[in-house]
């Protein structure tokens, strides 16, 4: 018995209990707000059905505050309403916070669902049931009728639930209202996009720039939080909308940071702000990235810790910019910062049920954000009243620093002019000079040229001389013996015309013809005169030859542009240099090249400046002793014919390969070259289209690698 009492007696205070706590929401006419009127749940695991739910209704809390702020939260929350409706009118629910992402409507009658509507920003926009930005269900309830309303609530973002009851069409001009403000609010922010975009346009200030970036941002957050992004913007991707309210977060916070560096110009009055601010910047692409990943509650946690850190950590900076920096623009920032975090505490306020949840408090963050945009673009504004006095002072300190220049100028005039007339009169002098000057340099350049062809002729002479010395004695030597023995030989026939003649007998004659060849040695004699004829003979075809190569390498025709064989130049080069040689070894390693159109006497001219200083450089390195090698090649590639002549002498370092193509430079002692031959030769070679190139290493010795085109535009040489 006393089992029963207990079990009846917890039975009545649980029923009394649950009554206390489900005081039905009565409605008559207008609207009729929830407050105190709902029960919540909170299901960690997510996983209770309306079933489940209907079996614990002792479990059911007080929500207590006029709306209901779950926080930022993984759990689902269970929100139940009574009502009972006391007017002839059809009645709905609103649920004024358009950016939760899971609803889920029931209407139980007798623990029985009768009504389902599942809805939020994870489903397309399409399937509700009407068009309103805020989330609001049918109770279809008639006359003195009551049920029970069940929402189930679940978001990546902060819950709040702001539910009351009233007619549709109250809710209809409700809407309407709301619409008219903020297209008012939306007016005003692109109005000043629009005037911002226009004053860069006109200064070319590129703080302008970040702060239209911070307009639009902040005004597409209150887009995106009044639920007409998802609206009108992206109704078919509930996954853009699942995600929005963090990126309109995170990009309103960078561009917040931009404008700030840009319009306080932290870099140089806080350096160390700015740093931190940077620092801010990171935090914000994190949150970025962990929305992405679908950490949206970290996401949207760390948003909020960002932006209320950075706001207080701006409001700090702007202060001490003003104060200690007299920085006037700062004050603008504090004023019109001060206002937006004003209405971002009443924002804040009034989702903790601490203010009342009313029209002006709803729409206090957009007139506090508007009023901060039209605060900074007067700021903005200021600052082309700033660069204007600027401007004006440079320009009255550029007038008058022009003024003092003029009058300088005019001082300065009649020095100068009579300056000018004592230089003019030193440049003519000198202009005489130099005219003297370059007549005796061009005379000199003559005498110059001329002695480097007087020291050429000089060279082709003695070298002419050597070559025709040789075989002219021989043939000199071999004259006064043939005139000898002809005379013997015409002594010879005097003496056999005389025995011919004479009265003896023919075997005494013969005898006596016999006797006389034997005594002059008559067979010596013929042999005799054919070795002298025949010496003379070889000294006149070698100074034939000579004479043939003096022809080919002087070239008389050398004005002409011509075909020519080059290893004949070489050749013919070769014989005016032979003296020249001594022991060092010559090398000719001809290939198979074809004629090329030249000035050959010019190219000549060249080899025999190359093979000179190459003996010269053998000759420096081994004086007159063996070992010195000389060593000419050719060769043919697709369109040149290659020419090498290289030899193992004294070689040359960097520093002379540099300069040895420059006119008057020598390595010779004085006196042994006029320095202007390897120049000829280098001009020479360009003029024939071609290219020369030094190779040679200090102590080794050098190749000169001259390259020729077969084929060439005929020039003047």
């Amino acid at each position: 018995m006393i089992k029963q009492l207990s079990c009846i007696l917890y039975f009545l205070l649980s029923s009394f209990g649950c009554m206390a706590f489900t005081d039905s929401l009565i409605y008559q006419e207008g609207m009729v707000k929830a407050a105190n009127k709902l029960l919540y749940l909170e299901d960690k695991t997510g996983r209770l059905t309306i079933e489940d739910i209907l079996k614990i209704p002792a479990e059911f809390k007080s929500a207590k505050a006029d709306v209901p702020n779950f926080g930022v939260s993984e759990s689902s929350f269970w929100v139940k309403m009574d009502v009972r409706n006391h007017s002839k009118e059809s009645v709905v629910a609103e649920l004024a916070y358009p950016i939760l992402d899971h609803v889920n409507f029931y209407k139980v009658a007798g623990n029985k669902v009768v009504l389902f509507t599942e809805t939020g920003e994870a489903h397309p926009f399409s399937n509700r049931k009407n068009s309103s930005n805020n989330f609001v269900f049918p109770l279809e309830l008639g006359l003195n009728e009551s049920a029970s309303y069940y929402f189930q609530i679940s978001s990546g973002k902060q819950i709040v639930v702001p539910l009351s009851v009233g007619t549709r069409s109250y809710f209809v001009n409700k809407e309407v209202n709301s619409f008219l403000r903020f297209g008012l609010y939306a007016g005003i922010f692109l109005a000043m996009i629009l005037y911002n975009i226009f004053l860069y346009a006109s200064t070319r200030d590129r703080t302008y720039l970040p702060y239209v970036a911070y307009i639009f941002f902040v005004g597409i957050t209150q887009v995106t939080l009044n639920g007409y992004s998802f609206k009108y913007f992206w109704p078919e991707y509930p996954e853009i909308a699942l995600r929005a309210t963090q990126l309109c977060g995170a990009f309103s916070g960078i561009a917040t940071i931009f404008f700030v560096k840009s319009f306080l110009n932290t870099k140089i009055y806080t350096p160390k702000f700015d740093k931190i601010l940077t620092g801010f910047f990171g935090l914000y692409l994190v949150s970025i990235l962990l929305m992405f990943t679908n950490q949206f509650h970290l996401s949207y946690n760390l948003i909020n810790v960002t932006a209320g850190l950075g706001s207080v950590l701006l409001m700090v900076m702007a202060i001490y910019i003003y104060k200690g920096k007299k920085y006037r623009p700062a004050l603008f920032f504090i004023i019109a910062w001060a206002v937006f975090i004003t209405s971002i505490i009443i924002f804040v306020l009034k989702d903790m049920g601490m203010i009342p949840y009313n029209d002006l408090t709803i729409s206090g963050l957009q007139i506090g954000s508007a009023i901060e945009v039209l605060l900074l673009s007067f700021a903005l504004a200021d600052r082309i009243n700033i660069l204007k006095a600027e401007k004006e002072l440079s320009q009255a300190e550029a007038l008058s620093s022009a003024k003092e220049n003029e009058r300088i100028i005019s001082e300065q005039n009649l020095i100068l002019e009579s300056r000018v007339k004592d230089r003019t009169f030193k440049l003519s002098e000198t202009n005489a000079e130099l005219t003297q000057t370059l007549i005796e340099l061009k005379e000199a350049e003559g005498q110059l040229i001329e002695a480097e062809k007087m020291a050429s002729l000089g060279q082709l002479t003695a070298g002419i001389a050597h070559e025709i010395n040789n075989p002219i004695n021989f043939v000199t030597s071999n004259v006064n013996p043939l005139r000898r023995d002809i005379g013997l030989l015409i002594e010879t026939i005097e003496t056999i015309e005389k025995v011919s003649l004479s009265a003896l007998s023919q075997a005494e004659k013969q005898q006596q013809i016999e006797e006389y060849k034997e005594e002059i040695d008559f067979d010596y004699l013929k042999m005799e005169i054919g070795h002298l004829i025949k010496g003379i003979d070889e000294g006149a075809s070698r100074t034939a030859e000579i004479v043939k190569g003096l022809r080919i390498f002087s070239r008389l025709d050398e004005d002409d542009l011509k075909k020519a064989n080059i290893e004949e130049g070489l050749d013919s080069t070769l014989i005016i240099v032979n003296n020249l040689f001594g022991k060092i070894v010559l090398e000719k390693n001809y290939g198979l090249i074809p004629e090329i159109e030249c000035y050959p006497g010019k190219l000549n001219q060249v080899f025999l400046n190359i093979i000179t200083n190459a003996i010269h450089a053998i000759k420096k390195r081994f004086g007159e002793e063996s070992g010195g090698k000389l060593n000419i090649t050719t060769g043919l590639d697709e369109n040149n014919i290659i020419i090498k002549i290289s030899d193992n002498g004294t070689g040359m370092d960097e520093a002379t390969k540099k300069k040895v193509f420059e006119p008057f430079f020598t390595t010779k002692d004085v006196g042994e070259g006029t320095g202007l031959g390897m120049s000829i030769a280098y001009n020479t070679i360009r003029k024939h289209q071609g290219e020369i190139i030094i190779q040679s290493t200090p102590g080794l010795g050098t190749e000169f690698i001259i390259e020729l085109p077969i084929l060439m535009v005929a020039v003047e040489c």
